[in-house]
Order: C-alpha cells, then sequence, then structure tokens
C-alpha cells in the first residue's frame, strides 16, 4: 500500500481533505489561507477564513466586507490565487480561481450562521482602509449590507509535498482533475 503523497490521487484527496478539515477546524492551517488578488497592477496578498469547501464543484467559499480593498480588485479582475501550508503533512496548496462575489438575499443564509461577535467583521465604519487620525478610530457596526461571500471556482491546483523525496503535481478543470506530475 502507498503512502498518499506517492499517487497523484492520493495528493488530490488529501488537498481536499485538509481543505474540508479547514472549513470545520478553527485550529487547522486550511482554516486561513492566504488570498491573493491584483490591483493596479500589484499583488495583494491577505489571510481570509476557509467558510466552505466543496469537492464535487470544486469551490470555496470564504467571507469579507463588500467595501473592502478585495472587491473593488475583483471586480476589476475576477481572478484569485489561494496559498495553505500544511506543516504537519509538509503540503503547500496553491490554488488558481475564478471569484464570483456574492451578496443580498443570495446570502442569508450563510449571514444567519455568523454569530453576533463574527459580524462585527461586516460593517465597520468608516469603510476598510479608511485613512484614520488614530488605530482605534472606527466604530464596530455589524450589517448585512456589507457582508459578501467570495465564491471561488478552482480552475487550477498545484500540490507540493516536501517529504524526503519532494513530489509536485498538477491538476485543472478543462483536464477533469487528471494529474500531472511536475518537477518540484
Amino acid at each position: 500500500m502507498s503512502e498518499w503523497f506517492e499517487t497523484l490521487d492520493g495528493l488530490h484527496d488529501r488537498m481536499w481533505q485538509r481543505l474540508s478539515r479547514g472549513v470545520a477546524d478553527a485550529k487547522s492551517p486550511s482554516r486561513q489561507p492566504t488570498f491573493a488578488t491584483m490591483r493596479d497592477g500589484w499583488p495583494e496578498a491577505r489571510t481570509v477564513v476557509l467558510r466552505a469547501a466543496t469537492r464535487e464543484t470544486a469551490t470555496l467559499e470564504v467571507y469579507t466586507d463588500l467595501r473592502s480593498d478585495k472587491i473593488e480588485s475583483l471586480r476589476a479582475t475576477p481572478r484569485a490565487a489561494l496559498h495553505v501550508w500544511e506543516d504537519k503533512q509538509r503540503l503547500q496548496i496553491r490554488l488558481q480561481a475564478q471569484v464570483e462575489i456574492l451578496s443580498g438575499d443570495t446570502v442569508a443564509d450563510r449571514w444567519e450562521k455568523i454569530g453576533a461577535g463574527g459580524r462585527q467583521s461586516y460593517g465597520k465604519r468608516p469603510d476598510p482602509g479608511t485613512q484614520l487620525d488614530s488605530a482605534l478610530d472606527y466604530e464596530i457596526t455589524a450589517s448585512f449590507d456589507a457582508f459578501a461571500v467570495l465564491s471561488c471556482r478552482i480552475e487550477a491546483i498545484d500540490l507540493t509535498h516536501l517529504g524526503d523525496d519532494h513530489r509536485r503535481a498538477t491538476y485543472r478543470r478543462d483536464a477533469d482533475w487528471r494529474g500531472q506530475w511536475r518537477s518540484p
């Protein structure tokens, strides 16, 4: 029997296991991927919280404030890269995704599942990124109108396992997720 990292299917399966674990377990490294967009020709990366991972459709969801800089970036270029480092697994996950911004009634079900403390992340005044005179010169005001879901349709996957022997594989939606070994 082979180890999970020795086969293309094993690597792909482990990635989805880890992403699903990230949704369910706040202590999982996959819970907080790096999310990168482009703005004015520059990459912008930030940490987000993974809220859903659906293998059947190869989609992920993260939540954000509808007034955040990443929304402006995604409206201009609706693509993002996500990165996860799973230290204990020695697994790097890199994803490229098309992003759809969802808000309003279509995301009311997600809003209802967020606790009062979590809702405070959506609706601060002034808007996110606004220059302040002092560090705490803002108000916390939870607002459903400021809540957005970023639905990330994965188009490409790049997995690298850094064990005793390094292994790297790529997978693409347009190739029906058939894996291909790559030089690490």
